[in-house]
């Protein structure tokens, strides 16, 4: 009985990640998909559900992990990404904050304001680079329906409407050295991608960043947990607020410019991975 109710369930989160990129078109055939692999529930179960794909287009896969240089934290995510990338022979390539930047985030998480900050910037950076180096057209990423709804709600609260035009499952090439985003899991919620990770028995780095307490997406994420207790079904009709505010057309206008230090993409005349860097170099100011 058991096994039936987890095939079931492997069933119903499958076939709606299989719509989501069917709808969307979020692969192509032929195409080279970069996973950003963590070794979290979600970006695990994005892993399997894009190897799972397979069967049905003929694309290519390939996944990247990131140390950031987190002591007593990363290596388990590290493990299990490579636990999960072996098991579904899929080529992992493995990057970290030191080999690429010559710092570890432990080491210069203190000079900003929240460790996200850094990491999320010189993460991204390092994904996209290798992505674009490997000849991948796509970067998966395991972000949820959870994730969509704090990401927009940030957003909102900051008065960053330029950040709407990243809501949706899949963002367009507004930069040839800028690989695009698609979000398989985009209309999964988090609980559930939990369960799936529970009911089969699969190798996830569960624990909480030691860091992601001082954000304000822990914060949000806590506030949306709660009324979601007190008041099921909320989330989703957040969700379907956002989807008949915004079309999933991005109709801002970016016009991207290659950063003069290291020339990646960036709107501004210096990307923010190399502004960091200068302010690194330069704390006084």
């Amino acid at each position: 009985m058991v096994k039936l109710k987890r095939e079931e369930f492997n069933e119903h989160i499958f076939t709606r990640i299989n719509n989501l990129i069917a709808d969307y078109e979020l692969i192509e055939e032929g195409e080279l998909i970069a996973v950003a692999l963590s070794g979290g529930k979600d970006s695990v179960l994005t892993l399997h559900a894009l190897k799972n794909y397979q069967k049905y287009l003929d694309f290519d896969l390939i996944a990247i992990s990131i140390d950031e240089g987190i002591e007593g934290y990363r290596q388990h995510g590290i493990d299990s990404a490579i636990a999960n990338a072996t098991a579904l022979d899929v080529k992992l390539i493995q990057k970290s904050f030191i080999s690429e930047e010559g710092f570890a985030l432990d080491d210069i998480y203190s000079d900003f304001k929240s460790a996200c900050i850094p990491c999320g910037v010189f993460r991204r950076n390092i994904l996209n680079k290798t992505a674009y180096e490997l000849g991948a057209v796509k970067i998966a990423t395991g972000h949820n329906l959870d994730d969509e709804i704090q990401s927009f709600l940030m957003s909102f609260a900051r008065g960053d409407t330029i950040k709407f035009s990243k809501f949706g499952p899949k963002l367009d090439v507004i930069h040839p050295k800028l690989v695009p985003r698609i979000k398989p899991l985009w209309n999964t919620p988090e609980k559930e991608v939990g369960m799936w990770a529970v009911m089969n028995d699969i190798d996830i780095h569960l624990d909480e960043c030691p860091y992601s307490h001082l954000s304000l997406r822990a914060k949000i994420k806590e506030f949306l947990n709660l009324s979601e207790d007190r008041h099921p079904g909320i989330k989703n009709n957040i969700m379907d607020s956002f989807m008949k505010m915004l079309t999933l057309e991005n109709d801002i206008n970016t016009t991207l410019n290659e950063c003069e230090i290291c020339k990646e993409p960036t709107s501004s005349n210096i990307c923010k991975a190399c502004e960091l860097k200068q302010s690194l170099k330069n704390p006084e100011n």
